[in-house]
């Protein structure tokens, strides 16, 4: 049947239901038909197995949900409304009265008549008997590597300035018992005939709108083997360890995911390979912590050091400690900026260490501190510093 036929003929007259008929209604039409036209219930009756070849033809189309809706979108641009093919009916003028047709306006589009140039013109579209047509290209292309995803911990201190670390990656790399074809030792990979080597198919299925996907026979590689490799079945890939130099920028944080690009699994035909994904972990530090991009530390002080005001000296990440000055009556849990030595950042510059005092009080004490601290209780007088949680406001 040609593009005009498929286009033209009314499915639903063949079935004999109407153009929004639900799915079961074409399904129970299509059953009555069938049984009443099957060949075998009709021996020696040509007219009775066309009818049985026709409503077949109809719920191919019809009962499929894509074929129908490209159906009545071919029929509603082409085949009713507006224009029509020849010979369609319609109840105008004949074909010697209307003037030139459609057959006529395309004749020399690209064949040497018309069904000829309406293939052309409408066999991107439509494929033959409503079948999928497949649009082939002799060129195989790139193919990118994979992506490969793993994983590494480095030490706090290494996190802050950027460390390199070796690390063992799993990928996908050409097989070295084939060398990449899949085909066993002494035989060679065989052009697929389905995409010509192409390893894509675009297909149109009896309508409007053009799928691209990967062949189907060949699975998107352009070739299939007949003898398949033993180590990678076929393939053409197999497991690849190696070792590679890791470089870890200062400043990460614990869970960051970096990406490395070009540093993943290998591509084909000269594609580009893809990128390495590595999750770090970050170990916790004995006595910093992280805030953004500053550094934190709890320093103790004494409750003289507290009370009196003190000079004090506080360990910084790279090594060299720092003085900080405790001023007279610090509370307990004031924290304290000391600027640049904290996370180094995106734009070269550092963050802060943030340094929070923690009041030390003595676990035990002497006959003496005791009597110091009676001594000192009574000079400061015995006002209660709780007394205002009993004031009422207000």
């Amino acid at each position: 049947m040609s593009t005009k036929d498929w286009i033209e003929k009314d499915f639903y007259k063949v079935l004999g239901v109407s153009k929004d008929a639900k799915p079961e209604e074409i399904k129970k039409a299509y059953r009555k038909l069938a049984r009443d036209n099957h060949p075998d219930q009709n021996p020696g009756n040509p007219a009775a197995e066309q009818r049985f070849k026709d409503v077949s033809e109809a719920n191919d189309v019809l009962s499929h949900t894509e074929k129908r809706k490209e159906y009545d979108e071919a029929r509603r641009l082409f085949g009713g409304g507006g224009f029509r093919f020849p010979g369609s009916g319609g109840g105008g003028a004949s074909r010697g009265q209307s003037g030139p047709s459609m057959e006529d306006l395309f004749r020399n589009a690209g064949g040497a008549g018309g069904d000829a140039g309406l293939g052309d013109l409408f066999g991107g579209l439509f494929g033959q008997n409503g079948q999928t047509r497949t649009t082939r290209s002799t060129t195989r292309g790139p193919r990118r590597g994979s992506d490969v995803e793993g994983e590494v911990t480095v030490d706090f201190t290494d996190s802050i300035n950027g460390v390199t670390v070796p690390m063992q990656m799993v990928s996908d790399a050409a097989c070295d018992a084939c060398h990449g074809t899949g085909a066993k030792a002494g035989t060679v990979p065989k052009v697929c005939t389905t995409c010509e080597g192409s390893g894509m198919q675009t297909s149109a299925a009896g309508g409007v709108f053009a799928v691209t996907e990967p062949c189907r026979d060949c699975r998107g590689r352009g070739m299939v083997v007949d003898d398949p490799c033993p180590i990678c079945h076929g393939s053409g890939r197999a497991r690849s360890t190696r070792t590679m130099q890791v470089r870890i920028p200062a400043g990460v944080t614990d869970g960051q995911r970096i990406r490395l690009k070009g540093k993943g699994g290998a591509g084909e035909n000269g594609g580009a390979a893809g990128d390495l994904y590595v999750v770090v972990h970050v170990s916790p530090h004995a006595i910093f912590g992280r805030k953004a991009d500053n550094l934190t530390l709890t320093a103790p002080v004494t409750f003289n050091e507290a009370a009196l005001g003190a000079e004090i000296e506080v360990p910084t990440l790279d090594g060299g400690p720092v003085k900080l000055r405790v001023p007279q009556g610090t509370p307990n849990g004031r924290t304290f900026r000391v600027r640049g030595k904290g996370v180094t950042k995106r734009d070269a510059g550092k963050g802060d260490l943030l340094v929070t005092v923690e009041v030390v009080v003595p676990q035990s004490l002497t006959d003496q501190a005791r009597e110091a601290l009676t001594s000192y209780g009574e000079a400061v007088g015995g006002s209660n510093p709780r007394a205002r949680l009993f004031t009422r406001t207000a």
